[in-house]
């Protein structure tokens, strides 16, 4: 039985023996270089920087079947682009390669904020592979948080090509930011605002003013440390909770009611509401401001009335609104079977983005092409790693058959699979599902 699944996994998409496993088109400017340890016995590994400063890695199996994943990373990441951030991406997803699939994925032109951008690279990086290894007989397009805002994006641009052809043949969104770029954030300003509330120190009394949806002021010098140290005064979020002081305690307490974020997350999540808000804000936006909180009641805290009535108000500027949305809101206008999945405890980007999805796709009247599924695991950046070939395997018979699989048969695929590819089932069904913030 464990020969004969991982003979169905291997070769579920081969057509006409195994493909090649060079890519050898010096059009595509691929250099050879060496794999990651998880698969440096079984693949060949290529990289290029394209003509717009992104990096490409691909990876292709030495038995190779013929099928190619095109990966959308995580993030944004703030920095310059370096190929190294492909690579790691590539090995937290190896089980694709180990399973017989080629990978590519591109690190996007720049770091910071653009939907659009990440996109067209991403695409892109689909382009070059073609060129240099030959069009598979399936592509599928995979999104990972961030990334899965990407992907979905790529999804409703590039899907097809100008003469309707496709580019790809399914799409795979993980733990995704689907809410789109004008409602995914918003959390995150209401942890700012909270923040200042309580700590006041995001800016200091003594420091110029700037207003929390921000992030930070222009051109201001505050570094990762510096506002973890911030965080630490106030909070005393390193310390133990006998160790806190007892205004330190209170803060702490209340932040996290309010906001409902974990503790073990919270500097995580101020990070990316200071910096990711900052370049987003400033860089992207023109200084304009897209989110709102003018009628957001605050709940949890030991006083609601006061956190309420003191806790700093913006409203949205309708042009920054409209230019967010143009770059990272979602249509729903989608042509190709497409599958989720999300872990309904993920502390970093909230299940209820899921229904927001949903809810997008059916009014574009096009529900009949999405599957969604829920695992009830408490995680984000890598869930159980079977559960990934589930969603691959139960997409590709689905594109091959043209039979939509219901949530129940991608799970029951998903416990065939542990038997040749041991990694955990967490899916949950439909009608146990939770919706819950992070």
């Amino acid at each position: 039985m464990l020969k004969v699944l991982s003979f169905i996994l291997l070769s579920s998409v081969l057509i006409g023996g195994s493909a090649s496993a060079a890519c050898t088109n010096s059009a595509a400017d691929f250099t050879a270089v060496t794999c990651p340890s998880s698969v440096a016995a079984i693949a060949n590994c290529y990289s290029a920087h394209d003509n717009q400063g992104a990096w490409v890695l691909a990876v292709v199996p030495l038995q190779w079947n013929n099928a190619l994943i095109v990966h959308a990373h995580g993030g944004p990441s703030l920095g310059d682009p370096e190929l190294e951030q492909a690579v790691e991406d590539m090995d937290r997803f190896n089980v694709f390669v180990r399973q017989g699939y080629a990978w590519v994925g591109s690190t996007y032109r720049r770091g910071g904020y653009g939907v659009r951008m990440a996109a067209a690279d991403v695409d892109n990086s689909r382009d070059r592979f073609w060129r240099a290894c030959g069009k598979p007989v399936r592509t599928i397009l995979h999104g990972q948080s961030y990334g899965g805002n990407v992907a979905a994006k790529v999804a409703e641009l590039y899907a097809l090509d100008v003469e309707g052809t496709p580019n790809y043949d399914g799409v795979m969104l993980t733990s995704g930011v689907l809410a789109g770029g004008t409602r995914a954030y918003g959390f995150r300003t209401d942890l700012r605002a909270v923040y200042q509330y309580y700590c006041k120190n995001m800016p200091r009394p003594n420091e110029t003013s700037y207003p929390v949806w921000q992030g930070l002021r222009a051109n201001s010098t505050l570094t990762h440390a510096g506002l973890a140290s911030r965080m630490e005064a106030c909070t005393g979020l390193s310390l133990s909770p006998a160790a806190r002081t007892p205004a330190q305690a209170r803060n702490l307490r209340n932040i996290l009611a309010v906001t409902g974020i974990a503790e073990n997350h919270l500097d995580s999540h101020m990070q990316w509401a200071t910096f990711t808000l900052a370049d987003l804000v400033h860089k992207r936006l023109g200084g304009l401001n897209p989110f709102d909180n003018s009628l957001k009641v605050y709940q949890g805290s030991d006083d609601d009335a006061a956190l309420n009535a003191g806790v700093e108000r913006f409203t949205a500027d309708p042009r920054a609104l409209a230019k967010l949305a143009y770059d990272a809101d979602l249509s729903g206008l989608i042509v190709l079977p497409t599958i989720t999945m999300h872990a309904t405890r993920d502390p970093i980007i909230p299940f209820t983005v899921e229904a927001d999805y949903a809810r997008v796709v059916q009014a574009a009247g096009r529900a009949d092409l999405l599957v969604q599924t829920a695992t009830d695991e408490r995680g984000h950046s890598m869930l159980a790693e079977t559960q990934y070939l589930a969603l691959l395997t139960s997409l590709t018979d689905w594109i091959a058959s043209g039979q939509r699989p219901q949530p129940d048969d991608i799970a029951a695929r998903c416990q065939q699979l542990e038997l040749a590819v041991p990694g955990g089932c967490h899916f949950v069904s439909p009608a146990a599902r939770a919706v819950q913030s992070p």
